[in-house]
């Protein structure tokens, strides 16, 4: 596998949830970002073959996983839980991972998603796909920045 220089790379981002982790793709060139579909999860772990399709077909170069930490940026249970899913997606498919603060994803989610459609387009999995589209772009605004 090549490895496509910063400011180059596509890049996978996830927002983990115990019971749905939502999954973008996006282009550091570009500074953006598109949501795919969220994977069904349990306890936090997802069907890691689902997973291995995902990135089998998108072949991103850099993963960046959203960490969930409280307004002050300590760090809560799912916290912990977040690190672990990161690492799990580093040691199971040897991706490098990069975690990415997430605070206040979720409310940005859905106010995008309501501009767009109203109530309707507020489904769980598309506000969890819009977070990690989020997730991505803030991470993309922390390079530049």
């Amino acid at each position: 596998m090549t490895k496509a220089a910063v400011g180059q790379r596509s890049v996978m981002g996830f927002d983990f949830g115990t019971k749905s982790i939502g999954v973008a793709i996006g282009q550091e060139v570009s500074g953006t970002a598109s949501p795919l579909k969220a994977l069904k999860a349990r306890d936090g772990i997802p069907d890691w073959q689902q997973v291995k399709t995902m990135l089998d077909e998108w072949q991103p170069d850099l993963l960046v996983v959203g960490l969930p930490l409280n307004m002050d940026g300590t760090n809560q249970q799912v916290t912990f839980q977040a690190k672990k899913f990161a690492n799990r997606l580093h040691s199971m498919f040897g991706y490098q991972v990069e975690v990415q603060d997430e605070r206040l994803t979720t409310t940005d989610a859905k106010a995008r998603l309501f501009d767009e459609g109203g109530y309707r387009n507020l489904s769980k999995d598309n506000v969890d796909s819009m977070s990690a589209q989020i997730i991505l772009e803030s991470y993309f605004e922390s390079l530049y920045s």
